[in-house]
């Protein structure tokens, strides 16, 4: 039998499609345990190894375990004598398309996966979950987080570069105007972020009340990331630059 010409499970005699006794069997073994939970790795692995081939000459693969799956006849169609229920063909189909619809990610979970960069676990879920949760049970927790570098080092040296320049007379009117300008942008840019967002933080989370499952617009709004520390624990950065969490909680 180098090239089929019934489906696997027939054979014809004296012009009649009968089933063909040794193939049938292998048909029904096959819906058998597939509908207990046998994946398509594990069937081709026995099926390699018992002695009656798909076809002379080939090994048996996923895609002629597929064709038996997905082949309607087995019911009974076409003229072919049944060999498995429809039933059967049925609940091997639901299962079939089930595997193959991606999962439906809530749209905590793909905030999650923005925040952490990868695909993200249950255990990651409750993680940053009782994270949040002790923030929203101690939300004085959030303050300006330290920084080594003094935000007014930069004011200062422009300050001193306008008071030089005002020194001079006549006063060089564009200089002096662009260095106000300067020394405007410097304080607030020293003002308007971290301590705005300490302060924005600290009002979320004192209105925030005690979570069983992860509010999706909380976290985009409060959190810009999630990572792993080296010592392996699980940290969240608040948009205010300050870490929770972890050996490097600030």
């Amino acid at each position: 039998m180098g090239n089929r010409k019934q489906p696997f499970g027939y054979r014809m005699e004296l012009g009649v499609i009968v089933r063909h006794p040794q193939e049938a069997a292998l048909v029904e073994q096959i819906f058998r345990q597939y509908l207990s939970g046998s994946t398509y790795n594990a069937l081709v692995a026995e099926l390699r190894s018992q002695p009656v081939p798909y076809d002379e000459g080939k090994v048996w693969n996923k895609n002629m375990l597929a064709r038996i799956l997905e082949d309607k006849r087995y019911t009974g169609e076409s003229g072919y004598p049944a060999i498995i229920p429809a039933a059967a063909l049925a609940k091997a189909s639901e299962k079939r398309s089930a595997k193959q619809r991606p999962s439906q990610q809530t749209e905590e979970q793909k905030v999650l996966r923005r925040l952490c960069g990868h695909r993200v676990t249950g255990q990651t879920e409750r993680q940053v979950l009782n994270l949040l949760n002790r923030l929203a049970g101690k939300p004085e927790r959030i303050a300006m987080p330290h920084t080594k570098e003094s935000p007014q080092s930069n004011q200062w040296q422009l300050q001193r570069e306008l008071d030089a320049v005002m020194a001079q007379q006549p006063i060089d009117e564009e200089a002096a105007q662009k260095l106000i300008l300067s020394i405007a942008a410097a304080q607030y840019g020293a003002i308007g972020n971290e301590e705005y967002e300490t302060a924005r933080l600290q009002r979320v989370f004192a209105q925030a009340q005690p979570m069983t499952q992860l509010d999706a617009e909380l976290l985009q709004s409060t959190v810009s990331a999630i990572f792993t520390t080296s010592s392996g624990d699980l940290a969240i950065r608040l948009k205010n630059n300050q870490v929770i969490g972890g050996s490097l909680e600030q």
